[in-house]
């Protein structure tokens, strides 16, 4: 028996101060929510939800790049309605100036309306969507992915001569008419080219916005499996590591008191 040296209350101790360590922890976790609290808890799990969570931003700042393209692409249509119906209104004009009933005067004054519509249709080529053109006909790439993948959106050209040329048509006269209804049916079949092109990007864009939605959602999953803690499983172990606390402390108590037998060998 021997008293500088007790064993029991080191070999308590350590245990004491194990369970302590895990109780810590466990704390820890259910109250950050987290399974990883360091990285020593889970160091691959640890790199591997970084990378998810850096893939995870990235696809978001896609899905935000492919969200404003969309808009572009609205705002591109939204003002081609308009010419829709300009283009429209001028294809009238253009046969109701070869009714041979109508005077020159009459005609004149179709020519008015025809001229402003002219005007507005070539206006409209010159209009942007925060600094970048809209009817220049450039194509556009758009991020698609994490990974810089990129779509070529299909552009819209205003500036050709299909459009051009209705600035200087003129339905004064009934020849002037007719050569003004070919020169529009052409733009209006130009336009009816872009956009259906317009369409064709934003259905596209669309699909691309989904697919990162949809794998945005999966890789948050997977993350959650790494990272995320379960709180029922967590708990449990909170309640074990609690009682081995409170139980060692008694142990150790306890071992710290048997060197006192020896008190009784000395009286």
């Amino acid at each position: 028996m021997v008293i500088n040296t007790n064993l029991s209350a080191q070999s308590s101790a350590n245990l004491l101060m194990q369970s302590s360590t895990q109780l810590s922890k466990s704390l820890a976790r259910l109250s950050s929510g987290s399974k990883v609290v360091s990285p020593a808890d889970d160091s691959a799990g640890l790199a591997v939800s970084m990378n998810i969570e850096a893939q995870m931003g990235r696809n978001t700042a896609a899905q935000n790049n492919l969200g404003n393209a969309l808009s572009l692409n609205q705002t591109q249509d939204g003002y081609l309605q308009q010419v829709t119906n300009a283009l429209n209104r001028m294809s009238e004009l253009s046969i109701q100036s070869q009714d041979v009933t109508k005077s020159d005067s009459d005609r004149g004054l179709y020519q008015q309306e025809f001229h402003t519509l002219a005007q507005y249709v070539n206006n409209v080529a010159t209009k942007e969507f925060n600094g970048v053109s809209l009817f220049d006909g450039g194509s556009l790439n758009v991020t698609v992915d994490s990974d810089a993948n990129t779509f070529t959106m299909t552009g819209v050209d205003m500036t050709g001569a299909n459009f051009t040329t209705l600035s200087t048509d003129s339905v004064g006269t009934t020849a002037g008419a007719i050569t003004a209804l070919g020169d529009v049916k052409t733009a209006i079949s130009a336009l009816a080219a872009a956009r259906a092109n317009i369409g064709a990007n934003m259905e596209a864009l669309t699909n691309y916005s989904n697919q990162l939605s949809t794998l945005n959602n999966n890789l948050s999953a997977a993350n959650s499996q790494i990272m995320d803690v379960d709180v029922a499983q967590e708990s449990t172990r909170y309640a074990k590591y609690n009682i081995l606390v409170q139980s060692g402390t008694a142990m150790l108590a306890q071992a710290n008191s048997l060197p006192q037998i020896a008190l009784k060998l000395l009286q």
